[in-house]
């Protein structure tokens, strides 16, 4: 993978009304409603949990200019912005209203002061709040490195897979530090796991639409905002600005092994331990098998259970696992053999892997795949395991 440093250029050279591009036509406006976050999500009306309304241009903080989008998830939106103090590029993820923002930024206190190697782990380096209109209550903003995108179908494609087990490898090191800081992720997902990014600081903001994309965008329709407020497309990083560095981040759902008060919430159904649909507390073994999907996503390029209809993801996972635990059988019900074990998997889709390979990566499945929590391997385990090891010397990581 190809690492570039960007040119140092004259930052004096941007235009100061230039954040990109208002939509012109109808089919750009679809083009931005259909990636930005839908609207509905600035109505105070609509929801209780509602987003923060934002401009390009804006200075947040009296330090923060925000120069692009990245992106958006249930609770929160997140900008490209640039450290007028630092002058750095750094990520401001921008809350909804709702007590989200408050677990998130303890739990980044959290890690920061007891995990003790945080270079996998996207961390703070500061937070403050902004108003939330006629209410008394407000949005929390953490400001977080820029990293770049996140595991897609797109980008595995387009690597190798020496590139994607050596990610696997510092993932599981990421993870292990923070169960070893007695924390559990519980959203371990491929949202939440993200490529580095080279810097772009020292370009001035015209060479960074130039390099990311010009920002499209609209004001925010059909709702009366106590601000204004746009709805952007994301950026879009070129894969020669990815770096070999893999790390772990989105702390919302993230909780104290022992917490009594725990965040309501799952990670998406094709990355949930069965135990945990099956209404089983969270544990760092459901953070394990969360990682193994992820494991198996970089190596295959797939997902190892998808959803094949009736049944859905615990569908699939008994066709290929066995049949679920003796306690859980009035939860979930399925006939038949198990047509595609792992073993079968692995043959199918990595026929160039031979038989030493397919069966250590069996070997380090079947070790986490297993539907009893108290038979997974833990993270250290994992890292430790001859058939882990094995294949990761293969790929030189």
């Amino acid at each position: 993978m190809a690492i570039t440093t960007a040119p140092s250029q004259d930052l004096k050279a941007d235009k100061a009304a230039d954040f990109g591009d208002e939509v012109k036509t109808e089919e750009e406006q679809s083009d931005v409603e259909a990636i930005a976050e839908p609207w509905e999500k600035y109505d105070l009306n609509g929801t209780p949990h509602v987003f923060y309304p934002l401009c390009l241009g804006e200075v947040l903080d009296e330090r923060y200019l925000v120069e692009h989008k990245i992106g958006f998830g249930g609770f929160s939106t997140v900008w490209m912005a640039h450290d007028l103090k630092t002058k750095t590029d750094v990520a401001l993820k921008i809350f909804s209203l709702g007590e989200w923002g408050e677990h998130e930024t303890h739990m980044q206190n959290e890690i920061l002061q007891n995990v003790q190697d945080t270079s996998n782990l996207v961390t703070c380096s500061a937070s403050f709040l902004l108003p939330a209109g006629s209410s008394k209550s407000h949005h929390r903003v953490l400001v977080l490195p820029l990293v770049g995108p996140c595991i897609t179908s797109l980008i595995l494609d387009r690597m190798s897979l020496v590139t994607r087990m050596s990610a696997a490898k510092q993932l599981l090191e990421a993870l292990e530090r923070i169960h070893k800081a007695g924390i559990i992720h519980r959203d371990l997902n491929e949202s939440n796991c993200m490529w580095g990014m080279v810097p772009l600081h020292n370009l001035s903001r015209t060479a960074k639409y130039k390099v990311l994309g010009r920002p499209l965008k609209e004001v925010i329709p059909y709702v009366n905002l106590w601000k204004q407020g746009e709805l952007v497309q994301p950026i879009e990083v070129p894969q020669h600005l990815y770096t070999q560095k893999f790390y772990l981040g989105d702390f919302g759902l993230s909780m104290k092994l022992g917490d009594l008060v725990i965040q309501k919430g799952y990670p998406p159904m094709p990355f949930c331990s069965p135990d945990r649909l099956h209404r089983q507390g969270p544990s760092f073994a459901c953070d394990m098998w969360s990682y193994m999907v992820i494991f198996a996503r970089l190596y295959f390029g797939f997902l190892p259970f998808p959803d094949q209809g009736q049944g859905g993801e615990v569908s699939s996972m008994v066709r290929c696992l066995g049949p679920l635990p003796e306690q859980w059988k009035g939860l979930f019900t399925h006939s038949g053999a198990l047509d595609y074990c792992l073993a079968a998997k692995i043959s199918k889709f990595c026929p160039e892997a031979d038989q030493t390979e397919q069966k250590h990566m069996l070997s380090i499945m079947s070790k986490v795949f297993t539907f009893c929590p108290q038979k997974r391997l833990t993270a250290t385990q994992l890292l430790h395991d001859p058939s882990f090891k094995a294949v990761m010397e293969k790929y030189g990581c």
